[in-house]
């Protein structure tokens, strides 16, 4: 398996937030010497503000998992080397599928969406999901969180001011890739061998409790592998604009510092 030692990071947002929520953490690693890409899911390639004009938005409701793995993995080939991939929520599961396809030179899988089989009845992962999932409503037509429930699901235990201006990142979302994710397109197979994988999860996140990360990360089997589990404190799910984001993305910079050194 290659050394870990790419010096490219393909940035893969996550379900109802604009790809525009990675500028900071660009600046961020580029500033370590990274060239970053953080580029939008389909149809997605518009500000926010627009994007939540054209709601109910039929194109962006008729996005699935498996075509989103092949927009991504076509955007993979496209790099002149093997990035490091670091994925949000649906995008830290791709992030851990393209890694199976040993498209990754490592990744990381933050508050990640778990694969196929891995559950939680935890009240607040089902409040959060709830709505998303759009069950008995139509799946021609995207689903737009409120405010009261980007406040649940997104930025809670954050000052209202800090909440209100995060919903500037909302947008549209589609009913299907939701569902997608508890179907055989997102099927890891563990026993895999594979590049490292770190998984970061939040304690305060409602939408993808910390419990569902680790479950994820225990899964992994192969012990020629490396794959790593952090917990970091007071983190929901908007932890990519959270105040104090910068402490991940540097953990994540010596991580990776840490494996390309001892490997």
């Amino acid at each position: 398996m290659k050394k870990p030692n790419s010096k490219t990071i393909l940035f893969i947002t996550g379900a109802f937030v604009s790809h525009t929520c990675w500028n900071e953490w660009s600046t961020f690693f580029e500033a370590q010497g990274f060239s970053t890409h953080a580029p939008a899911w389909p149809y997605k390639d518009a500000p926010a503000a627009l994007l939540r004009a054209r709601h109910p938005d039929p194109q962006i409701a008729s996005i699935r998992l498996s075509a989103l793995i092949a927009h991504f993995e076509a955007i993979v080939n496209a790099l002149p080397e093997k990035p490091v991939i670091i994925g949000h929520s649906i995008g830290g599961l791709i992030a851990q599928l393209l890694l199976q396809k040993d498209l990754a030179t490592a990744a990381i899988a933050i508050h990640s969406v778990p694969p196929q089989g891995i559950m939680t009845f935890k009240l607040s992962f089902l409040i959060a999901g709830w709505g998303p999932l759009g069950f008995f409503t139509s799946t021609k037509k995207t689903f737009m969180m409120t405010l009261k429930q980007w406040k649940y699901a997104f930025t809670n235990g954050m000052p209202e001011e800090w909440q209100e201006k995060g919903y500037a990142l909302a947008i549209p979302e589609s009913k299907l890739v939701v569902r997608d994710t508890i179907t055989a397109v997102a099927k890891i197979d563990f026993n895999k061998p594979h590049a490292p994988l770190l998984l970061i999860s939040g304690s305060s996140d409602h939408t993808i409790p910390s419990s569902l990360n680790y479950s994820n990360y225990k899964k992994y089997s192969d012990n020629g592998s490396v794959t790593h589990f952090k917990e970091f404190a007071d983190r929901n799910h908007f932890v990519l604009g959270q105040p104090g984001w910068q402490e991940i993305a540097t953990y994540i910079q010596q991580w990776l510092e840490t494996i390309k050194s001892n490997w």
